[in-house]
């Protein structure tokens, strides 16, 4: 009765044992199929708001470009007949240098500046319509394989040589800190580009600015880099000039906002690279200290 009893104990002790193990088991493909579910909502969720993302902006694009090609119509006559303008007056000028009627002379110098300003303000207006069709321009959003490194790479030497070349008083220098180790990621390498092109010609811009301040020993100068962090690219885009007032930070984005000057800049480059960025499922992050530089950091997921 004993042995028998035994035999009992020890077959019970097994089959709880492998019960247990089953458990084990199931509870562990539970949480499999539970951490998949999690993951596949999260990605549903994610992809929901790039698709709201599209739509918004594909919206805008088509409202965009509908208000700039009615602008640019009538902004081309405005443009074209103030050019036409200042040449009838230097021609009329030029008759009249012999005629020695000194307020008439003086009332066409100032028709002609008049319409130099006309000039200068409709070409400011063309600059904004040319950035809203901009925004509005549809792109294949062809992703692929893209070595960042070798885009940054060019894009500042683009930005760098073409700020030479258009201003002879320009004077910059700039730095590289590329991460060797980065992975090729999947981006459309010319919506990208535009951006690091934007960000890195306001960089060049601010501390050229900066230096015409005849500061002691400032030198200006920009530094781009790159590095892998936590399944992400980041490329970061730095410089010593200007920085951003802390009550502008946040503004820094929207449309048509910005610190440059008027006639200097659109205020439309950084909200396009936002979108871009965004479109890509990335972020941009902006670091600032005013009279200290600006850091931005374009974080695009691996």
């Amino acid at each position: 009765l004993l042995f028998g009893f035994i035999i009992y104990f020890v077959f019970s002790f097994r089959n709880k044992q492998k019960g247990y193990v089953l458990l084990q088991n199931q509870k562990a493909q539970i949480d499999a199929q539970n951490e998949q579910l999690e993951k596949a909502n999260t990605d549903l969720k994610a992809t929901q708001a790039q698709l709201i993302q599209s739509e918004k902006m594909a919206s805008l694009g088509e409202l965009t470009a509908g208000i700039a090609h009615e602008i640019q119509n009538p902004l081309n006559f405005i443009n074209n007949f103030s050019e036409i303008n200042q040449e009838l007056i230097d021609e009329v000028l030029e008759n009249l240098a012999q005629v020695t009627n000194p307020e008439t002379q003086q009332n066409l110098r100032e028709i002609k500046d008049n319409s130099a300003k006309i000039m200068q303000h409709g070409s400011r207006v063309d600059a904004i319509v040319k950035g809203m069709l901009q925004h509005s321009r549809k792109s294949t959003g062809q992703k692929d394989a893209t070595d960042i490194n070798a885009l940054c790479d060019e894009f500042l030497r683009l930005s760098y040589h073409g700020l030479r070349a258009k201003d002879k008083s320009f004077k910059a220098n700039y730095k590289t800190d590329f991460d060797p180790s980065l992975p090729k990621i999947n981006v459309v390498p010319q919506e990208i580009g535009r951006v690091i092109l934007n960000l890195i010609n306001n960089a060049f811009y601010t501390v050229n600015e900066k230096g015409k301040e005849d500061i002691p020993g400032y030198m200006p100068i920009v530094m781009v880099a790159t590095k892998k962090e936590d399944k992400k690219v980041i490329i970061s885009i730095q410089d010593n000039g200007k920085g951003i007032p802390e009550k502008l930070k946040g503004k820094v984005f929207q449309p048509f906002f910005t610190t440059k000057p008027t006639g200097q800049g659109t205020g439309l480059g950084l909200s396009l690279s936002y979108d871009i960025v965004k479109m890509h499922g990335g972020e941009i992050q902006v670091k600032s200290k005013e009279e200290e530089g600006t850091e931005i950091r374009i974080v695009l997921p691996m």
